[in-house]
């Protein structure tokens, strides 16, 4: 269920921070230091006193919600309707009643507070990739306002305001990723394979010549089919979880519409961790999403 009693109460939300920050015992964020007593209180928030470098913080100190005159309760309501419900960030901004520029910053610091994905391939690995029209904004570097149309068709690069985004599936761990890239390329792709556990490792792709120099190679298998003459899958041979996953990418970028091509890892991100949330309920969902942040 949606937990209604973090979002309505401050003490509630400052005790599920409380709860999550320090979960492993309480610790000085400049000095790293578990010799700490209580200090009094910061508003809704528990102070502490370091015995070791004699500063105080709070549960806040530290966190993307430090230096913030935003409630707490609003901000993790904020991050909830994001993941959960990809809620858009101008919807955000009427529920909670602040500026765009507030919403839009904050939201930004929670996605780059997300750890980034580590590629540990044991395979078979599946690897596809599609475009995404994306590119810098009127404001950014000076320079004119980019085309809304983006009206290029088929495969595109970072400077085309068109850049790939691939998706590898391990089927030994079960692991989907998303990595954007500059281009899709003979290098982009054998750095994406790079941090594998076998050799040769299988890969399943489909007919782009961009994978074909990985048949030369002994240090891979692979194996695709072709989509031009009508083949999608040959038994194992597919890369049908790729384009189910892309799919579902490409949905989730749909309500924030005119995303930077220089912010897309991190809402790739936000929705990776999405995904992970998926099946939890409410308050564990959010007590997760706050521990990605931390």
């Amino acid at each position: 269920m949606i937990p209604l009693d973090v979002f309505g109460s401050e003490s509630v939300a400052a005790d599920l921070l409380q709860q999550v920050r320090w979960r492993d015992g309480v610790s000085c964020p400049r000095c790293r230091s578990d010799r700490t007593v209580r200090n009094g209180s910061y508003g809704h928030f528990q102070r502490y006193l370091c015995k070791d470098c004699g500063r105080t913080f709070n549960d806040k100190t530290g966190t993307i919600f430090a230096h913030s005159k935003i409630a707490l309760r609003k901000w993790l309501f904020s991050i909830y309707a994001f993941l959960r419900f990809n809620t858009s960030l101008r919807q955000l901004q009427c529920e909670i009643e602040v500026t765009y520029k507030t919403i839009h910053r904050r939201v930004e610091r929670f996605a780059e507070a997300l750890d980034a994905p580590s590629l540990d391939l044991r395979g078979p690995v599946e690897i596809d990739e599609f475009y995404v029209s994306s590119g810098l904004k009127g404001r950014e570097r000076d320079r004119w306002s980019r085309s809304r149309g983006l009206s290029r068709r088929g495969r595109g690069t970072y400077e085309q305001d068109k850049p790939p985004v691939f998706v590898l599936v391990d089927r030994g761990t079960g692991q989907r990723y998303l990595v954007p890239a500059k281009s899709a390329d003979e290098s982009t792709i054998r750095l994406l394979l790079a941090d594998r556990q076998q050799e040769p490792l299988t890969v399943y792709t489909d007919g782009f010549c961009a994978y074909d120099p990985l048949e030369e190679d002994e240090k891979f298998d692979r194996e695709y089919v072709v989509h031009g003459n009508g083949e999608y899958a040959d038994d194992a041979i597919h890369v049908n979880t790729c384009e189910s996953h892309a799919s579902l990418a490409r949905r989730w970028l749909s309500p924030h519409r005119g995303i930077s091509k220089n912010c897309l890892t991190q809402y790739f991100r936000a929705f990776q961790l999405r995904r992970k949330l998926y099946r939890k309920p409410g308050r564990e969902a959010l007590k997760h999403a706050v521990k990605a942040t931390l």
